[in-house]
């Protein structure tokens, strides 16, 4: 860790980390990273990472960009607005990335795009933030996301809530602009089909008791708790809702889809919780490659989100750097528009070099990801597919696939 980065470079195979003293060749193609590698998305940070070495290594397999090796360097956003925008500055202005892969944290993905992306011209697209903020975000075009909105996401899950039988529950969400995001779009489903919401509490990170919130939570008769939170501090919600007795039904979303949280609560309680999250679609040809890939390289394919909108990331960029012949901010941003989108050749992952050489020959590309379509709309948003979820002890198991509607 080097002031906040981890430095990264590929040479043909992927290679290791650098020893802190070293740096990617001065002529190397590189893109950044703003992962949690700490706090309270630490549980996503390595996984999503690994997803982007994917990507580079089959891209540096294909001749790289633009004649150039792809290096990336991670920046440690550790799930704090000003960490994660320290974080981006050092990768524009230090390791001068021509893209930049995250935020996850919408509550970081926000200030960066803001105050960083959009001013300095770096396009970014983030594989994890999906509060409907960010789609009005004024951020002259160059904030971008491989995971659709929580607008889609609140709709799946209300009607989820509803249809597995609850008509009274209460909310408790981090208090940022995901948690804040997604318990609005629940709520409004949730009620537009018939339910009642008897309380949406936002809670503060970081601290070591929620009893205070779990009582008000419990007291409008709430049959099951919908938690809109991340997997630190989410368990210790979930521990103290057993303890006191408050609930012990319980509804996610994709911030706490990971099997820690449930190792963590232990005994089996949470196994007749349901969640949401963004999914890859099933029985593709894409999903079965990165899967295969994925687990040649780091072995078995964790049940998180966001490792494959990651990889997803890293080849929409440097596909819009072949498109541009450049790594200019400006024109990067505006041929991520043109490779994601019809018409065009459609190519996928593991496909690099052929649509290398559909746009060396002139011809339009369209790259069709693992995460299935992502057609940007003028905002930068993707459609999506979204998986309804539970636990089964330590594990998670997918119920069934659920097409984003609005």
């Amino acid at each position: 860790m080097i002031n906040g980065l981890t430095r990264i470079a590929f040479a043909g195979a992927l290679a290791g980390a650098m020893a802190a003293s070293g740096s990617a060749a001065a002529q190397d193609v590189k893109i950044g990273a703003l992962f949690p590698m700490t706090g309270d998305l630490q549980a996503y940070g390595g996984s999503s990472a690994n997803g982007i070495r994917l990507a580079v290594e089959e891209i540096n397999a294909a001749s790289g960009v633009l004649g150039e090796e792809l290096a990336f360097a991670i920046g440690d956003t550790q799930t704090t607005p000003q960490a994660g925008v320290d974080a981006a500055n050092k990768l524009v202005s230090i390791e001068n990335v021509a893209g930049i892969v995250g935020a996850m944290s919408s509550g970081v993905s926000i200030p960066v795009a803001r105050s960083v992306s959009s001013q300095k011209g770096v396009p970014q697209i983030s594989n994890a933030s999906t509060s409907p903020v960010i789609t009005d975000l004024d951020d002259n075009g160059y904030m971008f996301r491989t995971v659709p909105s929580d607008a889609l996401q609140g709709i799946v899950l209300g009607n989820l809530a509803y249809d597995e039988g609850y008509r009274t529950v209460s909310v408790v969400y981090v208090n940022n602009a995901y948690g804040e995001g997604l318990a609005n779009e629940f709520t409004k489903q949730f009620e537009k089909r018939g339910g009642k919401v008897a309380a949406s509490l936002p809670y503060e990170k970081g601290k070591a008791s929620y009893r205070g919130e779990l009582g008000q939570a419990a007291k409008g008769g709430a049959e099951a708790l919908a938690l809109i939170g991340y997997p630190e501090n989410g368990t210790t919600i979930l521990r103290q809702a057993l303890e006191e007795g408050h609930f012990n039904k319980f509804i996610f979303t994709d911030g706490m889809k990971a099997p820690e949280v449930a190792k963590n609560i232990g005994g089996g309680y949470l196994d007749d919780a349901i969640g949401t999250a963004p999914s890859a679609p099933e029985g593709t040809m894409a999903k079965e490659h990165f899967g295969n890939a994925y687990e040649a390289k780091f072995g078995e394919l964790p049940p998180k989100p966001f490792i494959d909108t990651a990889y997803d990331a890293v080849y929409l960029l440097a596909l819009a750097m072949e498109k541009a012949g450049s790594t200019d901010g400006e024109a990067i941003r505006d041929a991520l528009n043109e490779v994601a989108n019809p018409p065009g050749m459609k190519v996928g992952p593991g496909e690099f070099a052929k649509a290398k050489d559909a746009i060396a020959n002139g011809e339009d590309v369209n790259y069709e990801g693992v995460a299935g379509s992502l057609d940007f709309d003028g905002n930068g948003d993707v459609p999506g597919t979204f998986e309804v979820w539970s636990f089964d002890g330590a594990d998670i198991e997918t119920i069934k696939m659920v097409e984003s509607e609005l």
